[in-house]
């Protein structure tokens, strides 16, 4: 063998050498960036809905329509009817510590749904990054003005009586109901037949073999009617609600029992110039706790603007996923409220 040809064959096996790690290298990027990205509603040939984290059947079924509904939560209209079956329900106060529900519902959907009752801008802050109808019946001045611009897809009552009807077995305004009969011919009429949207990231349930939070009560102010806790069940790694002391029921499917709960701090104040209703920081950064897989774990809430969907942080900044299936995000007063678990 030549001098020469030795050189050549040394350097060409450098060179296959140098173009394997090449590929390794890429190929190790590739996988990265591939575990890096936030799960989509369809993985490994299955489909999750961006709202609940639950498989579906189809991609079709990931594209539902959404519709938002507000549900009234005074004595008078409990128990309510539908909201056991929304994907997330956000739990507020409306006025004078009384709290008011929004649910969000995709793919569930039940056939009597109710009390519903007047929108607050803050629901609205809320609703709007699900791409989602919202039913209501009139509302604060700043909401309406809000909702009413053309941005939204508006299915109020007062505009859609037939939508939507009044019980005869309680008084107004505690009375007036709907169904997603009535609800997804509403929608398909005005056209709004889908909702493209980004859910949070969703992750399946596995109860903690060392449960910190088994026992959660959280607080909106001085009034027992609207306090509420939850008690864990690790046999079906959920949250059973109570409020004011006693099971909190829906009317016609029994305990209400989300996969995760979660308690956000906010600001809270009274609105100019309505002085009757509140009003609420719904953008910017705050402190939360996020209860699930019987765990109680602090974590920042995030949301940019209007448009943007709230999203949670750990302490090092990295998205917590949160367990498939029903959210109840309670928005806590930072003056007056408080959340304790064990």
């Amino acid at each position: 063998m030549t001098q020469e040809t030795s050189w050549i064959q040394r350097h060409r096996v450098a060179a296959f050498i140098l173009a394997g790690g090449i590929l390794i290298v890429i190929a190790v990027i590739v996988a990265f960036t591939l575990l890096q990205q936030k799960p989509g509603p369809q993985s490994s040939g299955k489909f999750y809905s961006p709202l609940t984290g639950e498989q579906v059947a189809s991609e079709a079924e990931t594209k539902q329509a959404v519709t938002a509904i507000m549900i009234e939560n005074s004595p008078d209209a409990r128990p309510q009817s539908g909201i056991k079956d929304a994907g997330v329900v956000y739990e507020a106060i409306a006025e004078g510590g009384i709290t008011r529900f929004l649910t969000l519902h995709q793919q569930d959907k039940p056939q009597i749904i109710g009390p519903v009752r007047s929108l607050r801008i803050y629901f609205l802050d809320w609703l709007a990054p699900y791409n989602a109808s919202v039913a209501h019946v009139g509302g604060s001045a700043d909401a309406l003005a809000e909702v009413r611009n053309g941005k939204y897809r508006d299915i109020d009552q007062l505009f859609n009586a037939d939508s939507y009807w009044r019980a005869t077995d309680r008084v107004a305004p505690h009375n007036v109901y709907t169904s997603f009969e009535k609800l997804d011919a509403l929608n398909h009429a005005k056209g709004y037949n889908e909702s493209n949207f980004t859910g949070f990231t969703r992750t399946d349930g596995k109860p903690s073999d060392s449960p910190t939070a088994t026992s959660v009560t959280i607080n909106f102010g001085s009034s027992t009617l609207y306090n509420t806790s939850y008690a864990y069940d690790k046999k079906t790694n959920t949250y059973a609600r109570s409020m004011a002391g006693a099971p909190h029921l829906d009317r016609e499917k029994g305990p209400i029992t989300p996969s995760v709960v979660i308690a956000m701090q906010v600001e809270m104040k009274l609105a100019e110039p309505d002085n009757g209703h509140e009003d609420i920081t719904t953008t910017g950064t705050g402190k939360a706790t996020i209860f699930q897989n019987g765990t109680a774990q602090a974590v920042t809430w995030h949301k940019a603007d209007r448009a943007s969907q709230i999203s949670f942080t750990d302490a090092n900044g990295h998205d917590v996923p949160l367990v498939r299936g029903q959210t109840w995000i309670a928005a806590v007063p930072n003056t007056g409220g408080s959340v304790s678990w064990h």
